[in-house]
């Protein structure tokens, strides 16, 4: 559950806190950019400020973006690593967040509590089963919205990836969310759209996009 740019690192194995941490420690510095995905700062930068949870928040560029623009964010990630590096670029960008480091399906949100709930390029597993999702959608508050944006992935990068040991159809896709998302949200948007701002030389050049406001 990490950012953005590599759909092989993100959607890795079923991984623990210690093994994501080893990921982010394979580098000296920062793994990702730093910067905001286009795609979120595409969808919210016109909504006024309230209150915000970051699912896989990496490094923070989501988070300090929106904590930038007057939002009460919570960023959580199963890395501490990623979680420290985070600090440190928050605090260089004078924004505050409140930083968790866990597992978003098992952390215990208060339901009802958030006006967006962001997941961008996001590592649910399955196996956690439907509950746990269920869980984590019903913190979106009434009137809020869900932000859910995934690579669209091609039958040739499938098995790219299957080959290196990770098979997406062991993470909860849009169309599994979508489905999870039951009569308590109205689906705005679920369409493929050119990502926005893509990093360099990045197999990824499109996103499955999934808004949905809860009634």
């Amino acid at each position: 559950m990490h950012e953005h740019e590599n759909g092989e690192q993100r959607l890795g194995p079923e991984a623990g806190a210690a093994e994501w941490d080893a990921r982010y420690t394979e580098r000296d510095g920062a793994m990702w950019s730093g910067r905001p995905n286009g795609r979120l700062v595409a969808e919210l930068r016109d909504l006024a400020p309230g209150r915000a949870l970051d699912v896989g928040c990496g490094e923070g560029g989501d988070a300090i973006w929106l904590a930038a623009r007057g939002w009460t964010v919570t960023a959580i990630d199963i890395s501490e690593v990623a979680l420290s590096r985070a600090r440190q670029a928050a605090e260089l960008a004078g924004a505050a967040v409140e930083w968790v480091c866990g597992d978003a399906l098992q952390a215990p949100f208060p339901a009802r509590s958030f006006d967006v709930v962001s997941m961008q390029y996001p590592a649910l597993p399955k196996a956690a089963g439907d509950a746990a999702v269920r869980r984590l959608l019903d913190t979106v508050r009434p009137g809020g919205l869900l932000l859910a944006v995934y690579h669209d992935l091609d039958d040739e990068h499938r098995e790219h990836m299957k080959a290196k040991g990770t098979d997406p159809a062991h993470y909860v896709d849009a169309d599994d969310l979508g489905r999870l998302l039951g009569d308590d949200f109205t689906v705005e948007l679920h369409v493929i759209e050119p990502r926005i701002d893509p990093p360099p030389d990045n197999p990824h050049i499109a996103d499955v996009v999934l808004r949905a406001r809860r009634r």
